[in-house]
């Protein structure tokens, strides 16, 4: 019966097979659509990303069909929030969120997605040309961009809370724990051709050129993970540049600043925003360019506000007085973290 109802659909095709691309795979095919996956690496894999889960639903991830893939995922609850290795605000998630690497969490996905009946074709570089049944979810499209993210895992970091962020002079830093008793690292950084280091050395480098010399220094002494240091360049926050007629889910579509912690999530959320779209498409029930309009409209309103919100705390942020001014009000007991947490997810 299956078989049956799958022959009388027609197929979707996911160039990229990242978060977003995986997740949609996961929900198409749980609906008896063929799906095939184009992904231009392969699997397992290390990638640029805080690897932690915060402000998405369970009922988003059973939507998805995803929820056995995280559900032994490390709950955080305590984080931190430093400047030049002084602790300035301490906070908690009423929520926790969930600490699990892109190298395994992707790998089970690919895995999942397979076990579903889903084509996964790896080595195969898609083009972004419009077409019916295309879906767009290859990540970040280079541009002339400002900045660079840096990441790695190490074992032997001391942490104070679950997750902690380390500002700079000209970026940030998370910690997060992940399996195996290693922490992933992972910064944004304004590009600064004065930095010299190659390689892994980068990371280090960058997090002393923005003060943050102890974090550095104790970087330096840890055990790194072998493979896990990814770098990524040439990328612009926000809304990413349209091209007209192509469905664009998660980084292809936008980039939320990485001090929010909601990348992972939104690109769940953006999958799940196309599941009915697509699925009545698949079905002969609506026109292609409906199922675009739809799905794109869903997303925009879903994401609006908070990406708003984080530009502009990305903006203060990144500023000496703008910095200045949230240390004062953390040292005051007077930061709003929970409300700026809630309009930034």
């Amino acid at each position: 019966m299956r078989d049956r109802l799958e022959d009388l659909n027609q197929k979707i095709t996911i160039a990229g097979g990242g978060l977003a691309g995986l997740s949609l795979a996961s929900a198409l095919r749980l609906r008896d659509v063929p799906v095939t996956v184009l992904e231009a690496g392969t699997y397992p894999r290390h990638r640029v990303c805080g690897e932690f889960i915060s402000g998405v639903t369970g009922q988003t991830l059973q939507r998805l069909g995803i929820a056995s893939a995280v559900s032994d995922a490390r709950r955080h609850t305590s984080l931190g929030w430093y400047e030049g290795g002084r602790r300035i605000h301490e906070d908690h998630f009423k929520t926790p969120a969930l600490g699990i690497s892109r190298f395994l969490l992707d790998a089970r996905l690919r895995d999942h997605v397979e076990h579903l009946g889903a084509e996964i074709q790896t080595k195969t570089r898609a083009r972004p040309i419009p077409a019916e049944g295309l879906v767009w979810t290859a990540g970040r499209r280079p541009c002339k961009g400002t900045w660079v993210g840096l990441k790695a895992h190490v074992r032997g970091l001391s942490q104070n809370e679950d997750l902690e962020m380390h500002a700079g002079a000209h970026g940030y830093a998370g910690l997060a724990a992940v399996e195996d008793g290693w922490t992933n690292v992972c910064g944004l950084f304004r590009l600064d051709p004065s930095v010299t280091a190659k390689g892994a050395d980068l990371l280090p480098a960058y997090l002393a050129r923005g003060g943050n010399h102890q974090l550095a220094a104790a970087l330096q002494a840890c055990e790194w993970r072998r493979d896990s240091f990814s770098a990524v360049a040439g990328f612009k926050l926000g809304r990413q540049p349209t091209l007209p007629g192509l469905l664009c889910l998660g980084d292809a579509e936008s980039i939320i600043p990485p001090f929010t912690g909601n990348g992972m999530s939104m690109a769940f959320q953006a999958a799940e925003c196309a599941i009915d779209p697509l699925v009545s498409w698949a079905k002969g029930e609506k026109a292609w360019q409906d199922a675009v309009n739809t799905i794109t409209k869903a997303i925009r309103r879903k994401f609006q506000r908070r990406l708003l919100v984080a530009d502009g705390l990305h903006s203060v942020l990144l500023n000496p007085g703008g910095r200045s001014l949230l240390q004062s009000m953390a040292s005051a007991r007077l930061l709003p973290f929970q409300p700026m947490l809630t309009l930034i997810r």
